[in-house]
């Protein structure tokens, strides 16, 4: 199939970079600036949606389209809350992947935020500091990661899988009540300007005001 959608995707005029490796993939992805990506999720050594975390993770916003022989719900919603842009189950027709490409590519590119912020807390993603208040306040990466997930979802519920999927990654093992442990260092470190309520059998939602 690889070899297929390469050969009909340059047929189209475009240059095609191909990768059998999911590791491989990714530092490619990491390295190259592509106008968009095609993952199938099913790769060795790293799966298209730990890529897709990866990436969305180190803030890189290229288009991604999944391609997967999954067509179950959940499946496709846990593509795209990892960060896919669109989904396309096997077999599909190439006259249709070259549609949802042309669509990807219509986007406006999404603004690089700087700054986010949510009532007295704000976070400078440039100079990679928080302040509550306008006080500085030192977090561990990690803390900093969650509050930055946090911040960039106000008001939406974020169940403790997607939050350990995008905060930690394909590489690291949190412990079982990871997640909880660090929204408890959160709380604790930032106090009262920091509304971060739990959603019984969900997650965490963070309270934040309209912009």
């Amino acid at each position: 199939m690889a070899r297929l959608l390469e050969r009909g995707l340059q047929a189209e005029g475009h240059v095609v970079d191909v990768s059998h490796d999911g590791a491989e993939a990714l530092a490619l992805a990491s390295e190259a600036g592509f106008d968009a990506l095609v993952l199938d999720v099913m790769l060795p050594s790293l799966s298209g949606l730990e890529i897709v975390r990866e990436l969305r993770r180190a803030r890189m916003m290229t288009p991604i389209l999944l391609l997967t022989a999954r067509d179950q719900i959940e499946d496709r919603v846990s593509g795209l809350d990892a960060g896919a842009d669109d989904y396309l189950t096997k077999p599909f027709a190439f006259d249709e992947l070259l549609a949802r490409l042309r669509a990807l590519g219509r986007r406006p590119p999404d603004p690089v935020e700087t700054r986010l912020e949510a009532g007295a807390i704000e976070m400078d993603l440039t100079r990679h500091e928080v302040r509550r208040d306008g006080q500085r306040v030192e977090l561990s990466p990690t803390e900093f990661r969650l509050l930055e997930l946090f911040l960039r979802h106000p008001n939406e519920a974020l169940t403790r899988q997607r939050i350990r999927a995008q905060v930690w990654g394909y590489d690291e093992e949190p412990e079982a009540n990871a997640v909880d442990l660090y929204v408890h260092y959160l709380r604790r470190r930032l106090g009262a300007a920091l509304d971060l309520r739990t959603v019984r059998g969900v997650g965490y939602r963070l309270e934040a005001p309209d912009p």
